[in-house]
C-alpha cells in the first residue's frame, strides 16, 4: 500500500505545500527555472542525490540546500507518512472503511500489541482498540469528520495479538513474551488516544494517536489509594470518638445519625452527644468543628471529652460555652466549632440553650407546628472575647426538637436559611419514632452517600404519655416553711407520698431517710425560699430540695466526736447517685436517686 499519497491529505499538510508553491521557492524547482525531467510525475525528488548534486552545480558552499536546510537533511516532501509515522515514541494505527481494516501500524504500536496484519477489521484483530472502547468512537469519528480524545482508558495485561499473527514472528519490544506467535503487554497499560479522520483514496479513515500515561495513571491511582486510607482512617477515628451508645433518659426518647461526606469530600468534625446530669435533667450537645481530616476529627474529640466533663460540673448552658470557648482556643488556634449546649429538666417542660455560632434548634409541636430557638447565638468556639448568654424554647409532651450541622441544611446554590426554611417543612411532616425522624429528615433533605459534606443529626422526642406509663410518671412538691418544724413536715410528707406510689416498705424508708437529711443539710446551710420535691420515673425514683444559698455542699468525713456532717455522708451511702448545681437566680438544689427495682 502506497502511504506516500496520503502525505498531502494529512491535516497540515497541504497548507505548508501551498506556503512554498505561493512563494515560488518550492525546493523541488531550482533557482534558474529549469524544467524537470520527462519523467517526473511528482514534485518529490526521486532520490536525496538530486538535491546534493543541485546544490553542487549551483556553487553551494555553505553546506545548505537552497531553501536553507542542511546538507543531508530531506524535504518534506521527501518524507512519506511511514517515515514521519514509524519514528513516533507513541502509538499509531492508521484504518479505512466502515470496517476500521488496519492499513499501518508503527513500531511504537507493535511493540507495544504485537504485529497486526493489513487488511484485518480492526474489531476481529486488533483486541487492545476492543478493550479501549474505541470501535464505536471511531464510527463517529467517519460519520462527523471531527477528531475525538478519551483519557487514560485502560488496557488488561493479556496477550494482545490476533490469530492471524504468522506463527514464530517475534514482538518487537523487549518485555513482551511471544505466545504462539502473539505480543504479550507486560503490564496494564493506560492511553490516551486521540482518532483524527484522514482521507484516503476512495474512502475515509481514522489515524489513531495513542500516548501512554500509565506512569501518570499509576501515579495518580497511588495519589487517590493514599486519600483513601487517609478518609478511611479519619471515618474510623471520627465514629470512634461519637458516642457507641446514646444514652437514653427516662424523660426523653433520643436517637441520632452521622453520615460522612463522599468520597470526593474530606472528613470533617461533626458530632453529638446525650449526658444525663442527673435528677432526671439530660444534657444534649452537637456540634461542627470547621476542619477537614484526621486533625479536625481529633479536636472534635478532645471537645466532646471537655464538653463532657463540664456538664458534670452541671452548670448553666451559657457557662458551658464559656469554658469550651478559652478550650478551643488552646487546643488549636488555627481551627473554630460551633456548638449548641442544651438542657432538659422534666419538671420545667423545657430547653435551656445556649449557642456558639450554630444552626437554632427546631421544636415541631404535638399538632404539627415548627418552631425555630431565637437567638442568643455567639460566636464560634474559640474566638474568643465574647459573654454567652443561655435562651429558653418550650418542649411540652409529644414536642420533638432536632439539633442537626450545616451539612443537613448547607447548599451552594441556595442561601443557608432556604436550606433551614425547608427543614422547618420536612420536619411538620416527620412523624414517627426519633429516628424514624432522623431517617426521614436525612432522605426529604437530600442527602445521599455522595454528599459533599458531613451530616449529623440529633433528634429527641417528649413523649405524652397516657395509659398505664403516665401511671409510672408523678410528681410531687412541697414548700418548707416554718423553720425546724418544716422537718418531720417533709418526713411526713415523704412517707405519704412513696406509700401512694407503691413502693416496697424497704425502698420507702430509705426514701424518708433521705429525705430527712436533705431537708435537714438545707434548714442548716441554706436561706429560704426551701422547696421539697419527689419525682418518680419508670426507672427510679429522685428526690430534691432547693434552697436560696448557692454554697453547694462537700461530702466530708466526720470525726466520731463530731455532732454533724454526716448528712451528705449518709445519703451518698444509701442512695444511688446524688449531687448539686446553682439554681438560676441564685440559690442550689442537692439531690439524690434510688434505682427502682424491675
Amino acid at each position: 500500500m502506497n502511504f506516500t499519497r496520503w502525505s498531502a491529505r494529512l491535516p497540515g499538510t497541504q497548507r505548508r505545500i501551498a506556503a512554498r508553491t505561493d512563494t515560488g521557492d518550492s525546493p523541488a524547482k531550482p533557482r534558474d527555472n529549469s524544467t524537470r525531467s520527462p519523467g517526473a510525475k511528482s514534485s518529490v525528488p526521486a532520490a536525496r542525490g538530486e538535491f546534493e548534486r543541485h546544490g553542487e552545480e549551483h556553487g553551494d558552499r555553505t553546506g545548505e540546500h537552497q531553501d536553507g536546510r542542511p546538507a543531508g537533511i530531506p524535504a518534506l516532501e521527501e518524507l512519506s507518512v511511514r517515515d514521519v509515522l514509524g519514528g513516533l515514541p507513541a502509538l499509531v494505527a492508521l484504518v479505512y472503511g466502515p470496517d476500521h481494516r488496519v492499513a499501518y501500524v508503527n513500531d511504537a504500536y507493535t511493540d507495544a500489541f504485537g504485529p497486526r496484519e493489513p487488511g484485518t477489521a480492526a474489531a476481529e484483530g486488533c483486541p487492545e482498540l476492543v478493550e479501549l472502547g474505541l470501535i464505536p468512537l471511531m464510527d463517529q469519528v467517519l460519520r462527523s469528520g471531527k477528531p475525538r480524545t478519551v483519557k487514560s482508558r485502560k488496557v488488561q495485561a493479556a496477550t494482545a495479538g490476533t490469530p492471524d499473527t504468522p506463527h514464530g514472528t517475534s514482538p518487537h519490544a523487549s518485555g513482551h513474551a511471544s505466545v504462539n506467535g502473539s505480543a504479550t503487554v507486560a503490564r496494564d497499560g493506560s492511553y490516551t488516544v486521540t482518532c483524527t479522520p484522514v482521507e484516503t483514496s476512495g474512502s475515509g479513515g481514522v489515524l489513531v494517536f495513542a500516548a501512554d500515561v500509565t506512569d501518570h495513571a499509576e501515579a495518580a491511582e497511588r495519589l487517590r489509594a493514599s486519600e483513601r486510607r487517609l478518609r478511611e482512617t479519619a471515618v474510623a477515628l471520627q465514629r470512634s470518638l461519637l458516642p457507641q451508645e446514646l444514652e437514653q433518659p427516662d424523660d426523653l426518647r433520643v436517637a441520632a445519625t452521622y453520615q460522612p461526606g463522599g468520597t470526593d469530600a474530606a472528613v470533617g468534625g461533626d458530632w453529638y452527644d446525650v449526658i444525663t446530669l442527673g435528677a432526671g435533667r439530660t444534657a444534649l450537645v452537637i456540634g461542627d468543628v470547621m476542619g477537614r481530616g484526621v486533625r479536625a476529627a481529633a479536636v472534635m474529640g478532645q471537645l466532646r471529652t471537655a464538653v463532657r466533663a463540664y456538664a458534670r460540673l452541671d452548670l448553666p448552658p451559657h457557662e458551658v460555652l464559656q469554658l469550651l470557648d478559652g478550650l478551643a482556643a488552646e487546643i488549636d488556634p488555627s481551627q473554630i466549632a460551633t456548638c449548641v449546649y442544651a438542657v432538659h429538666d422534666p419538671n420545667e417542660g423545657r430547653l435551656v440553650y445556649a449557642s456558639a455560632g450554630h444552626l437554632p434548634i427546631l421544636v415541631r409541636a404535638e399538632d404539627g407546628t415548627v418552631a425555630r430557638a431565637a437567638d442568643p447565638t455567639g460566636p464560634p468556639l474559640g474566638t474568643g472575647g465574647w459573654i454567652h448568654t443561655s435562651g429558653t424554647i418550650d418542649l411540652a409532651p409529644g414536642s420533638t426538637a432536632v439539633l442537626y450541622t450545616d451539612g443537613l441544611v448547607e447548599r451552594r446554590s441556595e442561601d443557608i436559611d432556604e436550606g433551614v426554611a425547608s427543614l422547618e417543612r420536612a420536619l411538620a411532616g416527620a412523624k414517627g419514632s426519633p429516628q424514624v425522624v432522623c431517617d426521614r429528615l436525612i432522605r426529604a433533605m437530600g442527602v445521599t452517600a455522595e454528599h459533599d459534606d458531613d451530616v449529623a443529626v440529633l433528634v429527641l422526642q417528649h413523649p405524652a404519655r397516657i395509659g398505664h406509663t403516665a401511671e409510672l410518671f408523678h410528681n410531687a412538691a412541697l414548700d418548707l416553711l416554718g423553720g425546724i418544724e418544716a422537718a418531720p413536715r417533709a418526713r411526713a410528707f415523704a412517707s405519704g407520698v412513696l406509700s401512694s406510689w407503691r413502693f416496697p416498705v424497704e425502698l420507702k424508708d430509705l426514701g424518708v431517710l433521705a429525705t430527712s437529711e436533705l431537708v435537714a443539710n438545707s434548714l442548716q446551710h441554706g436561706t429560704p425560699p426551701m422547696r421539697l420535691r419527689l419525682r418518680r420515673t419508670d426507672r427510679r425514683l429522685i428526690i430534691e430540695v432547693t434552697d436560696g444559698d448557692d454554697h453547694l455542699p462537700l461530702r466530708r468525713h466526720a470525726e466520731p466526736a463530731d455532732e454533724a456532717g454526716r448528712g451528705i455522708s449518709i445519703v451518698a451511702t444509701i442512695a444511688s447517685s446524688w449531687g448539686s448545681r446553682r439554681t438560676p437566680g441564685g440559690g442550689k438544689a442537692v439531690w439524690c436517686e434510688f434505682a427502682l427495682p424491675h
